[in-house]
């Protein structure tokens, strides 16, 4: 029932809202097949800290950044100066009933894991969380859509209620310094319930890296809270 209810929803909101590529303005998807392969989709990992990126063959964090990072590492899948990942981000997080974009921008993560040739050897998926006040304003976290569908291809379970957000922060996007941005989330999360992740391997997933502030932040809450590894997963790099 709940699966023919979906379909309606989703008939009903085609009807209502079509689907044009935005790029070519293509009816039937938001980015038609052509616009899509048009999207360069990395087929290698960088240390997520060293700037310029540093290429890494395992995947890892490097040694250096590693002695003061918490994250593991990060699996991204293309640049934020892509101008079409840009604009699908930008309408995913910001215009109403584009909610279904996350199997597309998923999609684009999953074809980086497909290019690498592996896939992340973790427990659990986890979202970045958005606070109550941001989620009661925009409806839904949009980590949580991508780590949904990012869950379900590695057929992984999704915990989307272990780390909270339990400070209400500025969008990282408006602060321009590196400092700035640790600072507004310095304690910003929790893992009101440390039991289901004891010794566990964790992908965290979020839409964009850009100086890793926020993500390092929720990796060193996890790993405080017992987690044994913290990977990145991300839609593109800043």
């Amino acid at each position: 029932m709940r699966k023919i209810l979906e379909d309606i929803k989703n008939f009903l909101l085609d009807i209502l809202f079509p689907k044009f590529c935005i790029r070519c303005n293509k009816e039937g998807n938001y980015l038609c097949p052509d616009c899509l392969a048009s999207i360069k989709i990395s087929n290698e990992q960088f240390c997520p800290f060293c700037s310029p990126p540093v290429i890494v063959l395992d995947g890892k964090t490097c040694r250096a950044c590693s002695r003061s990072k918490k994250l593991a590492g990060l699996f991204c899948a293309g640049s934020y100066k892509n101008p079409l990942v840009k604009k699908m981000l930008g309408l995913f997080k910001y215009e109403p009933f584009v909610k279904d974009l996350s199997l597309l921008l998923a999609s684009l993560i999953i074809t980086h894991f497909k290019l690498l040739n592996k896939e992340p050897n973790i427990d659990f998926v986890i979202p970045v969380p958005s606070h109550p006040s941001k989620l009661k304003e925009r409806g839904f976290n949009p980590a949580r859509e991508i780590a949904f569908e990012l869950a379900k291809f590695l057929k992984k379970p999704l915990l989307s209620d272990v780390l909270v957000k339990t400070k209400p922060t500025l969008a990282q996007v408006e602060l321009k310094y590196s400092q700035e941005r640790l600072k507004n989330v310095r304690g910003a999360f929790s893992v009101p319930n440390r039991a289901e992740i004891q010794r566990k391997k964790i992908l965290l997933v979020d839409d964009i890296f850009t100086t890793g502030a926020t993500m390092e932040e929720c990796a060193q809450t996890l790993k405080a809270a017992g987690a044994r590894e913290v990977w990145g997963a991300v839609v593109a790099r800043g």
